[in-house]
């Protein structure tokens, strides 16, 4: 009996309207779907407000916490038999989770919230369980508790699991059956454009500062939580950082530093672009020189938006909502979508995007204004391995021109461009 059976295909393959026509097959109570796609949700202002960590002091108190939540969802999912706790007390093992039943669900990373609806749907004791994209934000030490949990599932318990996957090193050996989608792309990606004609004409003369960022004993502190401590960096005009480190670490928090979207940046002692913080630059002056992209980011998009509107977005440093970009924007943002392969979903509506063309989207709304600093955060969430192959190529063409500086963060050693030059690798703080 095939007990483990892979969805696989490339983005924009069908994957999605394959799973929907699945799940109306077999409807029932006991068939859970999970999607891991960056977008957790209803997403509102507020609740996209609350999900960037560092504004904790504005949570309400009766916020509740991780613990509260699960709690709810174990009396909900069925009968409290010593085999339901003890699957209870597994899951929460496995994934680490006691130490997170105190923290806000909104202060969670990203990693931390794909467990956290992970045990969700496991405590309902599912017989059939669909998820799209597992993997995507996990770092290596989850991806092998994930594939040892969902090995343990099938052979102990009475469950069938369908796993969505666009990265071809995803499929687990354990499968059962794969199902492909559409057809996979050629590796080689060749690209003759020269990024240099694609930056907008408005862009800020390149910083003069051969400092980009310089950070001096670094102390970030949630209550009692430990975030960053004492941390030393400083990274030059022209570096290609690769930032690493376990899920919760603190790589979010510390990007939201030099993104200027940390109120706690004006207390601690860092310099952007030879400024220093809190000497009288504006937000926007140093967004202006960033191009970011990010899983948080990701979730702000959830709107019916022409896509090309989302890439243009990136011009103004807004999520896009009330971007209307002029003809010349519009003619860039094209040769933008058109050098990430997807020039003809420009005037489609953002949510009716495949989660992996969403990516590439908001992955060509970082490059849009070609910024001296680029921020890449999990760039590759989703993207199928012809998609991965050509932003790592498009990224080594970026740092091949004079004054740009690129920090990427993935939890894949092999999705690094080859032009990375320098690491950092971030330790959780106990």
């Amino acid at each position: 009996m095939e007990k483990v059976i892979v969805i696989f295909g490339p983005n924009g393959s069908g994957k999605t309207q394959y799973v929907e026509s699945l799940r109306r097959q077999l409807a029932s109570d006991r068939v859970r779907y999970l999607a891991f796609s960056d977008a957790y949700g209803p997403a509102t202002d507020k609740a996209y407000y609350l999900q960037l960590r560092w504004n904790q002091h504005d949570i309400d108190e009766e916020t509740p916490c991780v613990g509260q939540l699960l709690d709810k969802v174990y009396q909900q999912s069925g009968a409290d038999t010593p085999e339901h706790r003890q699957l209870q007390a597994h899951l929460y093992q496995l994934f680490g989770m006691s130490e997170l039943l105190d923290k806000y669900v909104i202060l969670l990373s990203s990693g931390e919230l794909r467990k956290f609806q992970l045990i969700k749907t496991l405590l309902a004791n599912p017989s059939i369980l669909i998820l799209d994209n597992p993997f995507i934000g996990l770092d290596a030490e989850a991806r092998q508790q994930l594939n040892e949990l969902f090995q343990m599932l099938v052979s102990k318990h009475d469950i069938t699991l369908y796993l969505v996957i666009s990265k071809k090193g995803d499929i687990p050996e354990y499968a059962d059956k794969i199902i492909p989608m559409g057809e996979q792309t050629a590796d080689e990606i060749p690209l003759t454009t020269d990024l240099s004609t694609l930056t907008p004409p408005s862009a800020p003369i390149p910083s003069d500062s051969e400092v980009v960022i310089d950070m001096h004993k670094v102390s970030i502190r949630y209550g009692e939580r430990t975030i960053l401590r004492d941390l030393d960096w400083q990274v030059r005009q022209g570096e290609r950082w690769a930032l690493s480190g376990q899920n919760g670490s603190g790589k979010s928090t510390l990007l939201s530093l030099v993104c200027a979207d940390n109120p706690q940046s004006y207390a601690c002692d860092i310099a952007l672009f030879g400024n220093q913080r809190g000497s009288g630059e504006s937000i926007w002056e140093i967004k202006r020189r960033i191009g970011y992209v990010s899983p948080e980011m990701h979730r702000s998009y959830l709107r019916d938006l022409p896509t090309i509107n989302v890439v243009a977005s990136g011009l103004k440093d807004t999520v896009g909502l009330y971007v209307r970009p002029n003809e010349p924007e519009k003619a860039l943002c094209r040769r933008w979508l058109k050098l990430f392969g997807i020039d003809h979903l420009a005037d489609r509506s953002f949510i009716t995007l495949s989660s992996g063309e969403q990516r590439l989207a908001l992955v060509a709304r970082a490059f849009v204004k070609n910024p001296e600093l680029l921020i890449l955060d999990e760039p590759l969430h989703g993207l199928d391995d012809h998609n991965r192959e050509l932003v790592r190529t498009i990224m080594n063409r970026y740092c091949e021109q004079p004054h740009k500086t690129l920090i990427m963060v993935t939890h894949y050693e092999e999705e690094l461009p080859s032009c990375i030059n320098r690491h950092i690798y971030l330790k959780r703080q106990i």
